[in-house]
């Protein structure tokens, strides 16, 4: 009898067991996961915070092992550990995201730097450091996640900025690098459609997050442009404005539109996310100006009626487009 007692017991502790196993393994297969990099602070840490409490699983790519603990902390979160510089790093974190058993629907590749300065006096290699992250960064962790990304036909977005449009005086580098990721967006976005994958791009404005500080500490260290009182001027409205960025508005847009791209059914292909009125104005503005230098003077210049005729006509074409997604 004893005996007895205990093949049942030993069964219903199997069935029990392999209950709950098997409703963890269907819990993870219904909950589609996202892997943010860049995550420990600025508007990575709020995408992840968004995504985390909206149904999804975050891998929340962080640099630093010691940023770890506290990613871990959060509710549908796992830290991983990579340099998007370091290949070796992204290859053991697909083997990671692999061995979890969830799949992978979604990549952003949010973890990024600024450098500032002049053209002329900015060091080669604080130029190569600027590409090295912003943009053969996501261009690496993408090329390593994408079987997983066609496999799941999830979405993959990158951070942009509005400096991918706009750019000026000491913003060269940085802008360079955001212009970049807007051809990148272009192209990779016709080559993943076979694939059922669409690609997305985000164009914040001024934003709070700490990829000003060392911006900041760069320009100050530095000290470009000493002996030339305009440039100065220039230079210390820079600075002023760098730390403006740290203590700016809650980057809580820039999160939902990363969650408009992983949940909407019908994600744009861009996403510019600004505080203000006046940054959205600017980068529209800057656009339509760009359009009319391409004009202005060319072999086959077109007069006013045939411009306007020809936004009419790409206004008509979005909006039958939009008809047609629903």
């Amino acid at each position: 009898m004893r005996r007895l007692g205990l093949i049942l017991l030993s069964m219903t502790l199997f069935i029990s067991f392999n209950g709950h196993s098997a409703h963890h393994g269907e819990a993870k297969a219904h909950q589609k996961a996202v892997l943010v990099t860049g995550s420990s602070s600025g508007l990575g840490l709020r995408m992840t915070q968004e995504l985390s409490k909206n149904g999804f699983f975050v891998y929340a790519g962080v640099l630093h092992k010691d940023e770890m603990k506290v990613m871990n902390a959060m509710e549908n979160v796992t830290a991983v550990q990579f340099d998007v510089r370091n290949q070796n790093e992204i290859d053991a974190a697909v083997t990671f995201v692999k061995e979890q058993g969830r799949g992978l629907y979604g990549l952003i590749n949010n973890a990024g730097v600024a450098v500032f300065g002049p053209m002329i006096e900015l060091p080669v290699e604080q130029l190569q450091y600027q590409f090295d992250v912003n943009v053969l960064g996501p261009f690496r962790v993408t090329q390593a996640f994408a079987p997983l990304i066609i496999e799941s036909k999830g979405r993959i977005a990158t951070t942009g900025s509005i400096a991918g449009i706009l750019s000026s005086s000491m913003f060269g580098a940085y802008s360079m690098s955001k212009h970049a990721i807007e051809a990148y967006t272009d192209a990779l976005s016709k080559e993943m459609t076979r694939f059922g994958v669409s690609v997305h791009v985000i164009e914040p404005g001024n934003y709070a997050s700490n990829i000003g500080n060392a911006a900041n500490k760069l320009l100050k260290d530095t000290n470009y442009w000493t002996d030339d009182s305009q440039y100065v001027q220039e230079r210390d409205g820079m600075i002023a404005g760098l730390t403006q960025v740290e203590k700016g508005a809650d980057p809580i847009d820039v999160a939902q539109a990363a969650l408009h791209i992983m949940q909407s059914d019908e994600p744009k292909l861009r996403y510019m996310v600004t505080a203000t009125v006046g940054q959205a104005d600017v980068t529209i503005r800057r656009q339509i100006s760009k359009m009319l230098e391409l004009n202005n003077g060319q072999v086959h210049q077109f007069d006013r009626a045939r411009l306007i005729e020809m936004l009419d006509e790409e206004i008509d074409k979005m909006s039958k487009n939009k008809a047609a997604a629903k």
